[in-house]
């Protein structure tokens, strides 16, 4: 608790009109939600790497958002970061009720539905005409809201009742997004209709048990694994990848993907 103390009397020496730093004294909340977003995927990145030394410098970041917020909230009256550190351990306590009072659960799938139905409670309670799907952060990357909303509408049986008609479905679209293209359609149709096509394969990941966003994140990585090795091939021969032909490039990514098997 004395480095939390610590930080925080930083953070408002930090924005100390008189002997703060003019940058951090300029922000505002608007103005820093792209460096809190950019630190929660750094955090991440550590994470997937396994760099857990690093892992600690990133999470230390990440709290510094959340302190450079509530010293903002607290400069302008609203709340500082002991409200919100009392607010989150009060909606923890409520929503935990098999620990901190006499609910079971059965296991953690359980406990992951009875934590939606008490977020469904705490949101009828603000507004009582709250919708099934108003809540889910626009600001969230795409596959991850698609992932949500499509787990919002399956609480109330707007679902697939199988994993084989998402294939079916999956289907339909890329015919759809075909025949576009072969018609050449404007530019708005087709992205109309390519995000129909990966909303459907979100849908896919869901029925799978697989999260889309991490599915993607490990495929870029394999990207960039492979085609670093194919650029390396092709310099070991004393040229740029951009002066190899597209079958030899396919040789060494080939070579790659053998080797990743081999690993495994």
């Amino acid at each position: 608790m004395e480095n939390i103390s610590r930080l925080l009397q930083i953070m408002s020496r930090l924005r100390d009109p008189v002997h703060g730093c003019p940058w951090d004294r300029q922000q505002t909340f608007a103005s820093i939600v792209p460096h809190t977003i950019e630190e929660a995927y750094e955090v991440a990145d550590a994470i997937q790497r396994e760099h857990f030394t690093e892992l600690r410098d990133e999470l230390g970041d990440l709290l510094f958002q959340v302190v450079f917020h509530a010293q903002m909230a607290a400069e302008a009256g609203r709340y500082d970061f002991d409200d919100i550190a009392g607010a989150i351990a009060d909606k923890l306590t409520r929503r935990h009720p098999h620990v901190f009072g006499d609910d079971c659960v059965a296991d953690a799938q359980a406990q992951s539905a009875a934590w939606e139905r008490h977020k469904r409670a705490e949101r009828r309670q603000r507004d009582g005409n709250a919708g099934v799907l108003d809540g889910v952060a626009r600001a969230l990357p795409a596959l991850v809201r698609a992932q949500k909303l499509q787990q919002r509408a399956a609480e109330v049986g707007f679902d697939w009742p199988s994993i084989e008609p998402v294939w079916g479905k999956i289907d339909e679209e890329l015919a759809e997004l075909r025949a576009e293209m072969k018609a050449g359609a404007r530019v708005e149709r087709r992205r109309a209709e390519l995000g129909d096509l990966l909303f459907a394969c979100v849908n896919l990941a869901r029925h799978m048990g697989v999260d889309p966003e991490q599915a993607l994140r490990e495929a870029n990585g394999r990207f960039e694994s492979r085609f670093h090795y194919v650029e390396g091939r092709i310099r070991a021969t004393g040229r740029d990848p951009g002066d190899a032909t597209l079958d030899e490039m396919d040789r060494y990514w080939d070579e790659a993907k053998r080797a990743e098997t081999r690993d495994d």
